[in-house]
């Protein structure tokens, strides 16, 4: 048996149907290849991502805010939507245990993730999150929070926040507490809520964590054995979308850092997520981390999707 940190996407739950129903019947399906999984004898932990969620609360806030009904900081919308997708992830997997008759607690946990109030990104918010707005309501709303706005490609200003990395999980003792009592447990939910510490004391920040970053620093702090980056594709390609693109089966962290200085792999997408598991596996040898798809999670025994290890 080993342990293993899976990261879910938060764009793969949020596919085409945005209701609430949409996501859960995603869900649902995501949640028989991980029982799948459990069934072959592995530990699991489930990260997710919350880009669409949160971007979607924030457009809800925006239209909703009156006095008496003001937004709410980004922290705290990170909080709320880790706890909605890791009640439907919950939830879904409950009910599929129950109905394959496998005894198996699954729990999900708001989780806080340590950042450094000096990270070089607070400095230079780059992150743009939530609702468009014209010049105007820009400049109405930097007056009104502090917060940083900027012009999005033409189509209107858009506030910009830090996305600093992720240095520690604060709830890594229960969680590891969680999977010694054989629960599955959702946790890091949008790459965890951001807090720095302050005269011992945590102080949530408005800001993102990067969903892959944080899986790997929870692998880490619970000493998984593998790191499984789930997302659209099967395997991770050079020359993507080009007449020579090539599948990438197994490699190495110098033939991956080779590829990420050959420029092949999107900032936005793929790259965080290949940094992630190379740092994962640079921290010891006999660790190895998968990118694939969810759809091979039952089968990685088959050598399916790219591997990579030291």
């Amino acid at each position: 048996m080993s342990l293993n940190v899976i990261a879910l996407g938060g764009n793969a739950i949020l596919d085409k149907d945005p209701s609430d129903s949409g996501q859960k019947a995603v869900v649902a399906q995501a949640a028989k290849y991980i029982a799948d999984f459990v069934e072959k004898g592995e530990q699991v932990i489930l990260c997710h991502g919350n880009g669409p969620q949160v971007g979607n609360l924030l457009l809800q806030q925006k239209a909703g805010e009156s006095e008496k009904n003001p937004q709410l900081k980004l922290d705290t919308c990170v909080a709320m939507t880790q706890g909605s997708i890791g009640y439907w992830l919950q939830h879904a997997l409950t009910n599929e245990f129950a109905q394959r008759g496998v005894p198996q607690s699954v729990i999900s946990l708001v989780t806080q993730v340590r950042v450094d109030k000096n990270d070089p990104s607070f400095q230079k918010p780059s992150k743009p999150i939530g609702p468009f707005y014209d010049k105007e309501e820009a400049e109405a709303a930097m007056a009104k929070t502090g917060g940083v706005y900027q012009e999005d490609a033409g189509r209107g200003y858009r506030k910009v926040v830090p996305s600093p990395m992720p240095q520690e999980i604060v709830e890594k003792d229960v969680i590891k507490t969680l999977v010694d009592a054989g629960v599955i447990t959702i946790c890091a939910g949008g790459g965890g809520v951001p807090v720095y510490q302050e005269n011992q004391h945590y102080v949530g920040v408005e800001a993102v964590n990067d969903k892959d970053f944080a899986a790997k620093v929870l692998a880490d702090n619970v000493q998984a054995d593998r790191l499984i980056i789930l997302t659209g594709v099967d395997n991770i390609y050079i020359n993507y979308n080009q007449p020579d693109q090539q599948a990438l089966k197994e490699i190495t962290v110098d033939q991956a850092e080779q590829y990420i200085e050959e420029g092949h792999f999107a900032a936005g997408s793929m790259l965080p997520k290949i940094q992630a598991a190379i740092g994962f596996v640079n921290e010891d040898a006999s660790r190895t981390a998968i990118i694939t798809s969810i759809e091979n999670l039952a089968v990685l025994d088959q050598q399916v999707g790219t591997i990579l290890r030291k």
